[in-house]
């Protein structure tokens, strides 16, 4: 039997404006998304029927996201039968790292792989934009300038000579992007060049400018979790350069040059942070997913 083997990453966003309403209810948005080297681990199988096991039973109903890109793919003629996806998760769910985003895009480009050994672009591409605004850029990773909803992408030059530090806050907010998205107020939206800047920035090869990380979601964010105000404290007083927050949160990352600048930083965090707030250490990534086809 085949099966397709899948590393899906998690993403940052290294800035993230939203420019405002879209006559459609979405937001207009621009950041630059980065895959890093925080994986969840997908085996992707032909079966008689769709079912999906995974690692967190938390996530395991209907609506988790790979389970809903295997039956988009297989209503469209992407494989035959059904198909039987084991997600081991590691990347902390609705957090801000598109955790289950690039699980869809991992399920969408293996069972494209299991039907004809070839990534199918515009299946892909079409389904994609279908199944949440970051699922396009989860489909080929590195680092891109994503506007509109999230699925215009202009790929970038990719990071380099940086270490990242994540830290994850046990801060649950139920439905959270929607929330978060409502709580906007007229002086959270913007016009999109201070990102456009940094997207040029990084094309130019330099180091990434803390003051073009801003957030449009901190505000807000701060408003339902008033407590994530100390978390950020206690990571500057632990040597983070900047501290800046990836989607709509709760993860807060700083960069660093070296892998040891980055352990110094999570020493100190974790004689600070309560046990419950998830800490990684990671580097930029490139191509997204990473895919190996097992024939047994």
């Amino acid at each position: 039997m085949t099966t397709v083997r899948a590393l899906a990453p998690a993403k940052l966003n290294l800035g993230l404006e939203v420019l405002g309403r879209r006559p459609d209810g979405y937001h207009d948005i621009a950041t630059v998304m980065q895959t890093v080297s925080v994986f969840d681990r997908l085996a992707v199988a032909p079966a008689r029927e769709v079912r999906c096991s995974v690692s967190d039973a938390a996530l395991a109903g209907d609506d988790n996201l790979a389970l809903a890109a295997a039956r988009l793919v297989l209503s469209h003629g992407g494989a035959d039968g059904g198909a039987s996806i084991d997600l081991t998760k590691r990347i902390p769910a609705a957090a801000g790292l598109g955790g289950a985003s690039s699980d869809a895009a991992a399920t969408l480009i293996a069972l494209s792989r299991l039907r004809d050994r070839t990534q199918r672009a515009e299946i892909t591409g079409e389904l994609a934009a279908r199944l949440g605004s970051d699922v396009p850029f989860l489909t080929r990773g590195g680092t891109a300038l994503a506007e509109g909803r999230g699925e215009r992408l202009r790929s970038l030059r990719p990071l380099a000579d940086v270490w990242f530090v994540l830290v994850v806050p046990a801060a649950t907010i139920p439905r959270k992007t929607a929330t978060l998205y409502a709580a906007l107020a007229p002086e959270d939206f913007s016009s999109g060049e201070r990102v456009r800047h940094l997207a040029a920035s990084i094309d130019a090869g330099r180091s990434l400018d803390p003051l073009l990380l801003a957030n449009a979601f901190w505000r807000p964010l701060l408003g339902l979790r008033p407590e994530l105000a100390e978390v950020k404290r206690a990571f500057s007083g632990a040597g983070a350069p900047f501290v800046a927050l990836s989607g709509s949160g709760p993860t807060l990352y700083t960069g660093v040059s070296t892998i040891v600048e980055a352990r110094v930083i999570v020493r100190r965090l974790r004689e600070t942070l309560p046990q419950d707030v998830r800490i990684f250490v990671c580097r930029p990534g490139g191509r997204a997913p990473l895919i190996r086809i097992d024939d047994r």
